[in-house]
């Protein structure tokens, strides 16, 4: 059977060397003594405030990406490949080195970069840490296991998680907010630089993923399982500080275009890759528009059903939909065909899932004689979902208590993902 040709195989890892070649530029003689004085001249005090949180998520996630690639180039299975990971290790700390000069001489954060990443520390939001967390956990699973499969998680991660849905639009969003306003020329002309290094990065990323696809189908597997782990921190990534949305404002945006710039950012990098994001369970609506499912996000962002816990959550009905509609998702129903599963929560209204002809449902109430009941705290089945608490720790200490049938109790972990 003849195999399917992709955007990816437009382009060679030769090529994409090459690119690298042509576009090679300094971080350390770009001028920007016009910065500061427009730093302190040209912008208000939510301006620079809401730069500097920004800047600062940029700033700790190259320096993060630049330690943590080396084992991405020792599991790379061909030398192209490892020669231009190399290259994009380069590239990534030039990427830190200019934000560490913006910050200590632009920002005046810091003496040098250790300090300047100490100075900026505090503005990094709760799911930029478990996201770069995660990174740092990836780095060493990849030390350990070079496998395809691992390979492709560690890639997907990444190229196609952290430079193409998050990086780039917030990138688009520096870029276009500083031309608009003709603001910091020297720190201006090297995001245009970095933005250019990223786009080669992403055009990596989706090649070496669909090559390890074609080559172990286990490979897209690993690349779901990934994805359903990361998304819950991914979501809360741009959430700013109090929810005081002039953090994005302030760059002549809102919330909900950026998140839809990074759903469409992940969606068509995924298909370029030969995925198709429809049939992946990793709990998102892809079969609705980018927008619509930013505005899903935001509401259970809004709502405290995704993101860091920030006290009690009240049940809404709205929300609590959108939190099933993506559980029944992500379930696999050939694990159990027919299966129906409820919910019992000491303090909201019940909830069911039930399986038909392949097809998983989910509907407030109650089902009659539920496969598998699932008693709990609704607090709890949230942290749960969100990625805050263990799962396997919530059963052994008791906060969920599944019961029903012992097939469908043994079959519950396969069923959830």
């Amino acid at each position: 059977m003849a195999t399917a040709t992709l955007p990816s195989d437009q382009i060679s890892y030769e090529d994409l060397y090459k690119r690298w070649e042509h576009g090679n530029w300094s971080a350390t003689e770009i001028e920007m003594s016009v910065d500061r004085e427009q730093w302190q001249s040209k912008f208000t005090d939510i301006e620079r405030r809401a730069a500097l949180w920004t800047y600062s998520m940029f700033f700790h996630g190259e320096d993060s990406v630049t330690d943590n690639l080396s084992p991405y180039i020792d599991a790379a299975p061909r030398e192209e490949q490892k020669y231009f990971l190399a290259t994009q290790q380069v590239d990534e700390a030039r990427h830190a080195v200019l934000f560490a000069r913006f910050m200590r001489e632009v920002a005046g954060e810091g003496d040098d970069t250790a300090s300047s990443l100490s100075a900026t520390k505090p503005e990094l939001t709760w799911g930029f840490r478990k996201t770069f967390d995660r990174l740092d956990k990836m780095a060493d699973e990849l030390r350990r296991d070079r496998s395809k499969p691992k390979l492709a998680q560690a890639i997907t991660l990444y190229h196609l998680v952290i430079e193409a849905a998050l990086a780039q639009p917030g990138q688009h969003l520096i870029e276009e907010s500083l031309t608009r306003r003709d603001l910091l020329p020297g720190f201006r002309e090297g995001i245009g630089k970095v933005s250019k290094d990223e786009q080669r990065h992403i055009a990596f990323g989706v090649k070496m993923v669909a090559d390890l696809v074609r080559e172990d189908p286990e490979c897209r597997d690993s690349v779901e399982e990934l994805l359903r782990e990361i998304f819950p921190y991914t979501a809360a990534v741009f959430v700013p500080p109090g929810w005081d949305e002039r953090y994005i404002s302030a760059f002549g945006s809102t919330l909900e275009e950026i998140y839809a710039y990074g759903a469409e950012a992940i969606e068509s990098r995924l298909r370029a890759a030969g995925l198709d994001p429809q049939r992946m369970r990793v709990g998102l609506a892809f079969d609705v528009p980018a927008d619509e499912r930013a505005r899903r996000g935001l509401a259970m962002l809004r709502a405290g059903y995704l993101g860091e816990p920030n006290g009690p959550v009240k049940p809404d009905s709205e929300v609590t939909g959108l939190l099933f509609d993506g559980l029944r998702r992500q379930m696999d129903t050939s694990v159990a065909p027919g299966a129906r599963i409820q919910w019992e929560f000491d303090d909201a209204e019940p909830w069911h899932v039930q399986v038909d002809n392949g097809t998983a449902s989910a509907a407030p109430g109650r089902v009659e004689s539920p496969d598998l009941t699932f008693r709990c705290r609704f607090q709890d089945w949230i942290d749960v979902t969100a990625g805050r608490t263990d799962p396997v720790r919530a059963v052994l200490t008791r906060k969920i208590r599944p019961s029903g049938r012992l097939r469908m109790l043994v079959r519950a972990p396969k069923l959830f993902a």
